[in-house]
């Protein structure tokens, strides 16, 4: 039951992926407009913007992740079979992961080439992301679950999410100065945390949408 639950979140994630995907590259691409064609400026804060870029794209798939299901009465039925809402949560982070974190690695190549980042730079970018995508994708499912049912739900989990991804987003954009490994380490000890922390806390969620 879990691995067609990832199947198909999965699949119905990727087939939404564009709109996130169109989000950080419009950020890549208007971001000269609003600093100036200053090359090197460009260079040394591209990779910190397109870290805000890829933590505000993660809010774009976050109503479709809980709601629609919660409605459906499918969380109902998974609870009828006897399936921990932790294990739900954890297949639905897998599965919201699957279809966010890869796409985004790869609209971070183009992204990069528009602000003039140097290969070294893109690839301590790329290895932030794929250790930091996993713990954005924890995160905006446990927000869904928390937000899924209230009133204007988009825009609370933006206040909800944005405020707990700060460290990410610190840390993620400090791993990209060569001189700064412990940025990277401190990024991969709050990403583990998150990631394995967010099914457990998205599992209670789910289970007070039933009450």
């Amino acid at each position: 039951m879990i691995s067609p639950l990832i199947l198909r979140d999965t699949l119905r994630g990727l087939r939404a992926a564009g709109l996130p995907v169109v989000f950080f590259l419009i950020a890549a691409t208007l971001f000269p407009f609003a600093v100036g064609p200053d090359a090197r400026l460009l260079a040394k804060a591209g990779g910190g913007m397109l870290w805000l870029a890829a933590l505000l794209a993660a809010l774009l798939p976050i109503e479709r992740l809980v709601a629609p299901d919660a409605e459906a009465g499918i969380l109902d039925q998974f609870a009828a079979r006897g399936i921990a809402d932790e294990g739900v949560a954890a297949a639905k982070i897998a599965a919201h992961w699957l279809s966010f974190g890869p796409p985004l690695m790869l609209a971070a190549l183009p992204g990069s080439a528009l602000l003039g980042l140097d290969g070294a730079t893109l690839g301590r970018l790329e290895a932030g992301l794929a250790i930091g995508t996993p713990a954005l994708a924890a995160l905006g499912l446990t927000v869904a679950a928390l937000t899924a049912g209230l009133r204007g739900s988009g825009a609370l989990a933006g206040l909800v999410l944005l405020p707990l991804a700060v460290p990410l987003l610190i840390f993620g954009a400090g791993a990209l100065e060569p001189t700064n490994a412990q940025a990277l380490k401190l990024l991969a000890a709050t990403a583990l945390l998150l990631t394995f922390g967010a099914p457990f806390a998205a599992g209670a969620a789910l289970r007070s949408l039933r009450d």
